[in-house]
C-alpha cells in the first residue's frame, strides 16, 4: 500500500512555516533558551550558616587531633611552670630557714662564750696573752669568725645607741659629736645580729 501525502480537501497548499532560532530576542534583547529545555530554578549555594540549623563544619581528623594535642601541651606547660615556681619558692624558704637556724645556733654559742672572750680581751690588753695561750685564742676566734662572728668597738668612732651601750658619759672640747672615747667591753655580733652591744665611755661637746 502506497502512502500519499494528505491533501487539503479544498485543494489549497498549506502556508509555509518558519522557526525563529535566533538566541537574542529582537524585541526585548533577552537571551532565549533552546526550545524543549526547561530552565532550572537557581539553586542557592550550600551555606550552612545561611541555611540555619544545618550541620556544622567538621575539621579533618588530623587537624582535630593536632588541636587537641596543642591544648593538652599548653595545659601541661602551665602546670609545669606553676610547679617550678612553687619549687623555687620552697627552696628559697628552706634556704632562709636554714640560715636563720644556723645564725641562732651561732648566736647561742657566742652568748655562752662571751665570758671567755672577755677574759681573752683582758689578757690581751694587759699583755698576758702570749705563748700557747695566744695561739689557742687565735684559733678559737678564727673558728667563730667562720660562722660570721666578729668583735667590734673602737675609740674615736661616733656613738651609735643601736650598737653601743654608754656606761660612762663626759664632756670634752675636742669632740664635735657624741664620740666613743673608751671601749670598756667589746661588742659581739653575728652577721647583722647584735649579740652584745659594745660597752663604752662617751664624750659630748661642751
Amino acid at each position: 500500500m502506497t502512502d500519499h501525502p494528505t491533501e487539503n480537501p479544498h485543494g489549497e497548499e498549506p502556508p509555509p512555516r518558519f522557526t525563529d532560532k535566533r538566541r537574542i530576542d529582537p524585541t526585548t534583547g533577552a537571551v532565549r533558551e533552546p526550545a524543549g529545555m526547561d530552565t532550572p530554578a537557581a539553586t542557592p549555594a550550600a551555606d550552612p550558616a545561611a541555611q540555619g540549623g544545618g550541620p556544622e563544619f567538621e575539621p579533618h581528623p588530623v587537624v582535630a587531633a593536632l588541636e587537641a594535642a596543642e591544648s593538652i601541651a599548653a595545659e601541661r606547660l602551665e602546670d609545669l611552670q606553676r610547679l617550678q615556681a612553687e619549687y623555687v619558692n620552697y627552696r628559697k624558704r628552706v634556704d632562709r630557714d636554714r640560715l636563720v637556724a644556723r645564725d641562732q645556733t651561732v648566736i647561742a654559742m657566742v652568748e655562752a662564750m662571751i665570758g671567755v672572750l672577755d677574759d681573752v680581751d683582758a689578757a690581751r690588753a694587759h699583755g698576758e696573752l702570749t705563748g700557747p695561750f695566744l695561739a689557742v685564742s687565735e684559733k678559737f676566734e678564727g673558728a667563730l669568725g667562720k660562722f660570721g662572728w666578729e668583735r667590734y668597738g673602737a675609740a674615736g668612732e661616733p656613738f651609735d645607741p643601736t650598737v653601743h651601750e654608754a656606761l660612762m658619759h663626759a664632756h670634752q672640747d675636742d669632740v664635735t659629736e657624741p664620740t666613743v672615747v673608751q671601749v670598756l667591753q667589746a661588742g659581739h655580733r653575728v652577721g647583722d645580729r647584735i649579740v652584745r652591744a659594745a660597752r663604752v665611755a662617751v664624750a659630748e661637746p661642751e
